[in-house]
């Protein structure tokens, strides 16, 4: 009789501590949709012809806040959203590894767009890597309206805050949770 007392109260906390940490994510994966709506604003604000490359990209994910630093060897880490059609799909990790000289810390926002389905499966099935092949713009006023697609990925980033000097060779990988 004990045991079958205690086995309920185990059971019982369980299903209660599931569900705080449920409501606990689900507040999180809000205040990340928010964040990266903001974010959007934000491209869109700093860049009105950023406006073709939501409105043209069969997919785009968006990374409100990247943390990046390093000395020597750096590294990078941000979570984002995942938008196809303009809808929410799903979220996204960042991971950036670097090697060569840099020293500082920058925080920034980062948008990727994904011109084609194909593309864009190979960022949802982990198989997309970024490297020194690919190179992100910098936001500011008309520099998307001269950008274009390399290999159907094109990328943006608006730094938000710190410094950091870098020349380094650096990757970055991908994680996605949502809808196929």
């Amino acid at each position: 009789m004990k045991k079958t007392g205690i086995l309920l109260f185990l059971a019982s906390l369980l299903f209660v501590s599931s569900g705080i940490f449920n409501a606990a994510n689900a507040a999180s994966q809000k205040e990340l949709r928010n964040k990266a709506a903001y974010a959007i604003k934000k491209f869109k604000r700093s860049d009105p012809s950023i406006r073709g490359f939501f409105k043209r990209s069969y997919a785009y994910a968006v990374f409100p806040t990247v943390g990046k630093g390093g000395i020597g060897i750096g590294g990078a880490y941000g979570k984002g959203v995942v938008y196809r059609g303009g809808n929410f799909i799903g979220t996204a990790r960042l991971a950036q590894i670097s090697i060569g000289f840099q020293f500082g810390g920058q925080a920034y926002r980062e948008v990727i767009f994904f011109q084609s389905r194909s593309v864009f499966n190979r960022f949802i099935n982990g198989q997309l890597k970024l490297g020194a092949q690919v190179s992100a713009v910098a936001v500011k006023e008309g520099a998307a309206a001269s950008a274009s697609f390399d290999h159907g990925i094109a990328v943006f980033t608006m730094t938000k805050g710190g410094l950091m000097y870098e020349a380094t060779v650096a990757g970055q990988s991908f994680k996605y949770k949502g809808r196929r």
